[in-house]
């Protein structure tokens, strides 16, 4: 089956004072500015933090514990991320991976502490499970059937500081060493993706081209990648860039510093005597570009994210970009913001998650159920999800709520 994150927990991150989202191959978080769908992401950036640098350091880019937790009336002295999921090789939906994270503050004398908690738990080849439980000094490895814990017990010595993402991948395989470490891959290749279209219009190292950077800065290296390595991706990629750009008769690449060093893009347009340098383009044109380029990945992360998809983008694009975003999914999962109704018109209902703020700052999320959303669909003799959403029917709206 494929590998994908089942279900995302989270208490006391951020805005995210408790919520449970479950996810599907495409999920795409609705609703105005300030309700949290941000803070969804950030929670993987969150975890692929600790898996490189470790938990002190990523709270400190955060601004430390108390910035990073929850800001609502009373301070809290905790936050937990719990995911479900099918990333390990003997893993599936019935006995699916669990890793859980808590995080405890404790202040005396002046001084901050962060405490941390985790279990793993995971499926074998054969024969029972293991759950690996992290507190203190101390991991303690044991087998598991039917969700409890059975047998001997292994204990390893680690830092009180140090996650066990960061760490237990060493362990050997009959500790859970494999598991482990299919969860931290997937955590470390994590993509959310922000393109920088000034930095995108520029010049690209030709070397620079094993996987699209997420703010775009080496597209022209990527694109011709595909070009090169999978031409009937490119042919593919270039017939939707036509179909959205009816001008664009090609898509093509110059060497302003030898064909060995730096890659440009360029486009051949009708009616134009000369060619347009991707520098000189659209900036909806590059956005383009490089969501295609995402979209066409023949590589990707297990898990992608993008900010704002539907941004710089004509209406008349958005069709195509859903369609592409579906096939897409079967070779990575999407999380996916936007605040576009067009973009929401598109969508199935189980895609979609309506996001809302409570009067005290807490997100809701998802502010409805998938049969919910369903039943109101039905009931308004199958409006666009986009115009029920915007119209407030499905909350998640300025001006509606639910």
């Amino acid at each position: 089956m494929r590998k994908r994150l089942l279900e995302l927990e989270v208490a006391n991150f951020r805005s995210l004072r408790e919520v449970t989202v479950p996810l599907k191959p495409l999920n795409v978080l609705v609703g105005p500015n300030g309700v949290g769908k941000t803070n969804v992401l950030d929670v993987f950036r969150f975890l692929c933090d600790i898996v490189n640098l470790d938990i002190r350091p990523s709270l400190d880019q955060r601004g430390g514990f108390a910035k990073t937790a929850f800001r609502g009336d009373r301070a809290p002295t905790s936050m937990r991320i719990k995911l479900t999921s099918t990333w390990s090789p003997n893993s599936r939906e019935s006995s699916p991976d669990v890793y859980e994270l808590t995080l405890k503050r404790r202040r005396s004398g002046g001084k901050e502490t962060v405490s941390r908690e985790e279990t793993f738990q995971f499926k074998r080849t054969k024969g029972p499970g293991r759950r690996i439980k992290i507190s203190g000094q101390k991991a303690v490895v044991a087998t598991t059937s039917d969700g409890h814990d059975e047998g001997p017990e292994r204990s390893i010595g680690l830092s009180a500081e140090t996650s066990g993402l960061s760490t237990l991948p060493r362990l050997d395989e009959e500790a859970g060493g494999k598991e482990v470490l299919a969860l931290t891959d997937a955590l470390r290749s994590f993509r959310v993706f922000e393109m920088d279209v000034e930095l995108a219009r520029m010049s690209s190292r030709v070397a620079d081209s094993r996987r699209l950077q997420d703010d775009g800065a080496n597209l022209a290296a990527f694109l011709m990648k595909l070009q090169r390595e999978h031409p009937e991706t490119w042919e593919r990629l270039v017939d939707d860039a036509r179909t959205v750009l009816p001008h664009l008769e090609g898509i093509f690449f110059e060497f302003p510093s030898g064909p060995a060093r730096e890659v440009i893009v360029v486009l051949h347009e009708k009616g134009l005597r000369m060619p347009t340098q991707l520098g000189d383009a659209s900036y909806g044109t590059i956005r383009l570009l490089g969501l295609l380029a995402l979209l066409y990945d023949p590589s990707p992360p297990l898990l992608t994210c993008i900010e704002e998809i539907d941004h710089g983008l004509h209406p008349h694009a958005l069709e195509l970009l859903v369609n592409r975003l579906r096939e897409a999914s079967e070779r990575t999962q999407f999380l996916i913001a936007t605040h576009s109704p067009a973009l929401a018109d598109r969508l199935r209902p189980d895609e979609i998650i309506v996001c809302e703020r409570d009067e005290d700052g807490a997100s809701r999320i998802p502010a409805l159920d998938t049969d919910h959303i369903r039943a109101i669909v039905e009931a308004s003799e199958d409006l666009p999800l986009g115009e029920l959403w915007f119209s407030g029917a499905l909350g998640g709206a300025l001006d509606g709520g639910s």
